[in-house]
């Protein structure tokens, strides 16, 4: 989990947010577990969740960077 700092790169906005108290828990003893603050755990989450959740135009790879694997995959 909590690979880098993600503030170290970032301007960091202070936000309220209002947080389920088993959730709060998991917070808690990840922090510890991983020995950072909670607000690195949560930094973490959020921009794990928005990134899965990020559209993208277009392709990964342009046209040029593909190749026909000679069929239907099984």
């Amino acid at each position: 989990m909590v690979c880098a700092p993600y503030h170290a790169e970032m301007a960091l906005r202070r936000i309220t947010l209002h947080v389920d108290d088993g959730d709060l828990l998991l917070i808690k003893e990840a922090a510890v577990r991983l020995g950072v603050p909670e607000a690195e755990v949560i930094r973490e989450g959020i921009h794990r969740i928005a990134e899965a959740h990020r559209h993208r135009d277009g392709s990964f790879v342009s046209g040029d960077e593909t190749f026909d694997l000679g069929g239907p995959a099984r």
